[in-house]
């Protein structure tokens, strides 16, 4: 039995031996790698690391409206609703400020829309060559350089000759006149083209059988003339030639004599809007300053200053019961040829 113990320990003592010697050799394998990862070194380049480049990103551009602080509310938000959504549409900054100082020039402003008074433009646009400025109805402000200005575009003669156009559609046998300054020389081409309006829609206009008179009639007031007695020179057209629509030229539509025509039950047309509207008031031909101001904003986004704008006419203030939406279309058709010189005014016969 002890003959069979010994070959069996000898056989285990092996086995012992063959492990322990394998598990040494895996322990020194490992170390060794480890060793070999903690020694290595960086292989030296010549190639610089360069650094990520700051770059600063440009201001959105700003275009800046200045309205004074007592303008009615309702024209307020007409103009700046237009250049909010000129600004929107062109992708600028848009802002509205009362007045502007050399301070406010930020280096993103392009454009500077201002209505009187004056904000001080000739010192700002030196101050800001890159900024285009438009005055709008600044009389002391000129055109030139990086200005543009919108004037008093009045066009006496498209008015009057729109005048006379409506007030022969909308009046009974054509019995339309005038209330004009006295020795004027444009309220004498107004009065041309009145009556050339007046033709222009109802033909030869042969005169009534009742009135020995042709139409239009007209009533010229002395410059030196009290405004109170305005009335007056009003009664001779409503009651002497029987009128039923007055043209006011703007020199003498005052408050009081506006008001005085509206209690008779005549139409008035001018080319002022009234404080208040009166009884009888069809509509007012003005310049379209919205419009003029839309026209001229491509110019400006491309730099292009030193220009007189020229702005459109316009209807507004329209009675819709006098003016129906028929006549209403042809008054603008017909202004809308007068503007591109299709129709002659006859102011200057």
């Amino acid at each position: 039995m002890y003959n069979s113990i010994i070959p069996l320990l000898e056989k285990l003592v092996r086995q012992r031996l063959v492990s322990l010697f394998l598990m040494t050799l895996l322990a020194v394998s490992a170390c060794g790698g480890a060793g070999s990862a903690s020694t290595s070194t960086p292989v030296p380049t010549d190639t610089p690391i360069v650094p990520p480049t700051q770059t600063s990103t440009p201001a959105t551009p700003l275009a800046i409206l200045v309205l004074p602080p007592d303008l009615d509310p309702d024209t307020s938000n007409l103009y700046q609703k237009t250049v909010y959504d000129l600004t929107q549409a062109s992708g600028m900054r848009f802002q509205v400020r009362n007045s502007l100082t050399p301070a406010d020039l930020e280096p993103g402003l392009q454009v500077v829309i201002a209505l009187p008074p004056d904000p001080g433009i000739a010192a700002l646009a030196a101050a800001a060559p890159q900024v285009q400025f438009l005055a709008i109805n600044i009389p002391e402000v000129a055109a030139g350089g990086n200005i543009s200005v919108l004037g008093n575009n009045a066009q006496t003669d498209v008015a009057a000759f729109l005048a006379g156009y409506t007030a022969a559609m909308i009046t009974e046998d054509y019995r339309i006149g005038m209330l004009m300054p006295k020795d004027n020389p444009d309220a004498l081409r107004a009065l041309n083209a009145y009556a050339s309006g007046m033709k222009y829609y109802c033909g030869t206009c042969r005169p009534v059988l009742f009135y020995s008179w042709a139409y239009p009639q007209y009533v010229e007031i002395p410059a030196e003339e009290d405004k109170t007695h305005y009335n007056a020179f009003a009664d001779i057209l409503i009651l002497q030639y029987k009128v039923g629509t007055i043209y006011l030229h703007p020199d003498v539509a005052t408050t009081d004599v506006q008001n005085y025509i509206g209690t008779t039950g005549v139409y008035m047309i001018g080319t002022r809007t009234p404080e208040q509207i009166p009884a009888g008031w069809v509509m007012t031909i003005q310049p379209d300053i919205i419009k003029a101001i839309q026209n001229a904003w491509p110019g400006l986004l491309s730099g292009q200053g030193g220009i007189t704008v020229q702005s459109p006419l316009g209807l507004s203030d329209i009675d819709s019961a006098i003016l129906s939406d028929g006549k209403q279309r042809l008054v603008e058709q017909t202004l809308n040829d007068l503007q591109a010189g299709l129709i002659g005014t006859g102011a200057n016969p």
